[in-house]
């Protein structure tokens, strides 16, 4: 995939985000995660949380399904390749 500069720029702005990068390490694993769980485990507040998964799922970095009552997060790189391989270097 060839991804156009403007595109970067909203990449690397995520990646520059201390509460994203932690989002997307504990995603690393590839296991699924409620907003809650993430919440906890990041340890910022649930509507900082919410806004974080917003914006990674709007870069397509997120898969989310909506099951057992909640909305279920996991990580899909699978667009971004270079992402992905940039993250698996500091992770």
């Amino acid at each position: 995939m060839n991804i156009n500069i403007k595109t970067w720029v909203k990449i690397f702005k995520a990646l520059g985000n201390e509460g994203r990068l932690k989002i997307l390490k504990l995603l690393f694993d590839g296991e699924e995660r409620t907003v809650t769980e993430i919440k906890d485990a990041i340890g910022i507040s649930l509507k900082a949380t919410s806004k974080h998964l917003i914006s990674l799922d709007n870069l397509g970095f997120l898969e989310s399904s909506g099951k057992k009552g909640g909305v279920w997060y996991k990580i899909d790189l699978g667009a971004h390749p270079k992402v992905k391989e940039i993250l698996r270097r500091i992770f």
